[in-house]
């Protein structure tokens, strides 16, 4: 396990096009951008076997529970099976059942989305805003809270939770943006992006 920090990605950066196996649909369904609703997006790179994500699993529940009404979430996964088989999509359909995480999943096969929003840990989260013309912008990337595995600070969820409040109070980007800790990403050998050392 490599401790890393995401990446900085500018504020206002518009949502790419997508299309993803959905492995938290009934049938494998591909999801891709033009699902998504007029609702704001949080999307969430994470994976199965993370300490750093199976730390939040319980928050990442219950935060998307209480933000769906105004929010939707997606998790991806990035992650290369062939050195990391315990996140294929199979273990991810698991993970997402065992959970009760009823948000997609998209497994990131060729490791493009991630490469395209600069993802590099897990967790590492994207909250973006929507102000009805289908475009998506980024408002906020960075930690959930100031709690991790070992350091006895509360799981709340609070910086993201904190970036939601923000946006309807007056649609100025949080000025605060701690990058998110976690595991690399593990990208496909030799294949690995310009900023991954």
């Amino acid at each position: 396990m490599v401790r890393t920090n995401s990446m900085i990605l500018e504020l206002g950066f518009r949502l790419p096009n997508f299309e993803m196996l959905n492995v938290n649909s009934s049938n494998n369904e591909i999801f891709n951008s033009h699902n998504l609703d007029d609702r704001h997006l949080l999307i969430m790179f994470i994976c199965a076997h993370c300490p750093f994500v199976k730390y939040i699993e319980n928050q990442i529940f219950t935060l998307s529970k209480d933000i769906e009404s105004t929010v939707q979430t997606v998790a991806i996964s990035s992650n290369d099976i062939l050195t990391h088989p315990s996140d294929s999509p199979e273990k991810l359909k698991e993970q997402a059942q065992f959970q009760g995480w009823s948000f997609p999943y998209l497994f990131d096969v060729n490791q493009k989305f991630a490469r395209a929003l600069k993802a590099s840990c897990t967790p590492d989260f994207y909250f973006f805003s929507n102000k009805g013309d289908g475009n998506f912008s980024l408002y906020y990337h960075g930690q959930l809270d100031r709690s991790r595995p070992g350091n006895n600070i509360p799981i709340t969820g609070e910086d993201l939770r904190s970036a939601v409040r923000d946006l309807y109070l007056d649609h100025s980007y949080p000025s605060n943006q701690i990058p998110s800790l976690g595991c690399n990403i593990k990208w496909t050998p030799g294949k690995e992006p310009s900023w991954f050392k």
